[in-house]
């Protein structure tokens, strides 16, 4: 039988690490007051593949919006360089320590799709950028908002995005030939913030439901933990209805009206939500129409939530990349740092180009829209309302 000692000291480092970080987030850092800064600093980071190519067109975006905030000091937009998979395979780190530094002097960060390698690229293994991101920032929602107002459908997804499955994605054992462990790691603060960060979006926005998913009855420790802390913070907000589902139901009944239309507000484990958040943007329009937003106590991301299309720019259709996912993201960047009369106008531009008036139609091939040209559309929209 094989030596399992040093398998053993391994995963005793790991939960040391664990309980180092539980410590630290007991000392967790207020919330930002946007209200309160002199000048709030929006870092840009293009990314890869596509991800310069649809940044652009949030950059133009913003400055027009913030045009007068920007003139006037109050408002900076600032480019980080650094977070491309070039610079990250040849510091063999997943986020370079100089860009990350530069993200920690932004108070939020509008940033394009990063590659992860995979074990077919020509790429060292790294880990993925936005996974490190999310931990060293401790950004521990990710909120991905879905609409189909034709079908009565209004859904926001916090999905808890530091723990669970990915946490330790890149720290499994390989303790021999025939035997691979990877892990699930649950915290009691973990699922109590998130869920409490869900139930203060329904309560701030007239919901009145809110649904944990899990597969608690197979996975009975860390899923049955999270609805446990559901219904601990549940006991807060006696107005709002606290319901369970099981994720492989969810995920194949989420398109059945009878069984989803009555939902509003998701919470999910890391895992589980990024699957049912994408199937939930397929149901919607397809990734494209979706954006996402990473917020933590004092910083926070927002982003696209597809990939950098490797496929686009391989085919030299990258110029044709539709922004929408990102503009989206942009729209939630705004109503985040206390802009909501322009991320609301922006949210309706995009409804008007994306889904209702669409006078150009931009679908990542080369008989119709560019990038720039859907850019175009959505400038002079926004100029109009």
């Amino acid at each position: 039988m094989k030596d399992i000692s040093s398998t053993l000291k391994n995963f005793s480092e790991l939960i040391e690490s664990e309980v180092k970080r539980i410590e630290r987030m007991k000392e967790a850092e207020e919330f930002t007051n946007f209200k309160e800064l002199e000048k709030i600093i929006i870092g840009i980071a293009p990314g890869d593949g596509i991800g310069p190519i649809i940044i652009e067109q949030a950059r133009r975006v913003l400055n027009l919006l913030l045009e007068e905030e920007i003139k006037a000091g109050k408002v900076e937009l600032r480019e980080i360089e650094g977070l491309t998979i070039e610079n990250r395979a040849a510091k063999l780190q997943s986020v370079p320590e100089e860009v990350l530094a530069e993200i920690k002097k932004c108070h939020v960060l509008l940033k394009g799709p990063t590659t992860t390698p995979r074990a077919t690229d020509p790429w060292p293994n790294l880990p993925s950028a936005n996974a490190t991101l999310r931990r060293e920032l401790d950004l521990f929602a990710n909120v991905r908002p879905m609409s189909m107002p034709e079908k009565g459908i209004d859904w926001t997804f916090y999905r808890e995005n530091i723990e669970g499955a990915y946490i330790w994605g890149s720290k499994g054992i390989q303790v021999d030939e025939n035997l691979a462990i990877d892990f699930v790691v649950e915290t009691a603060i973990g699922s109590e913030r998130i869920a409490r960060a869900a139930f203060e979006f329904a309560k701030n926005n007239g919901k009145t439901n809110v649904t944990v998913v899990t597969k608690a009855n197979i996975v009975k420790l860390t899923d049955g933990n999270l609805i446990k802390a559901c219904k601990k913070v549940a006991e807060e907000y006696p107005e709002i209805t606290l319901e369970e589902r099981f994720v492989d139901v969810t995920a194949a009944k989420l398109s059945d009206m009878e069984f989803s239309k009555d939902l509003q507000v998701f919470v999910l484990p890391n895992l589980y939500g990024d699957i049912i958040t994408d199937i939930a943007a397929e149901l919607q329009g397809g990734l494209g129409t979706a954006g996402a937003a990473n917020i933590g106590a004092k910083y926070a991301i927002f982003e696209a939530i597809h990939g950098s299309a490797p496929f686009l720019i391989n085919n030299n259709r990258g110029e044709y990349a539709d922004p929408s996912s990102v503009l989206r993201g942009t729209a939630m960047l705004l109503s985040h740092i206390g802009y909501q009369a322009q991320s609301e106008k922006l949210t309706r531009t995009l409804d008007i180009c994306g889904i209702e008036e669409r006078k150009i139609v931009i679908t990542s091939q080369r008989e119709n829209a560019s990038t720039a040209e859907y850019g175009d559309y959505v400038i002079e929209t926004i100029k109009k309302l």
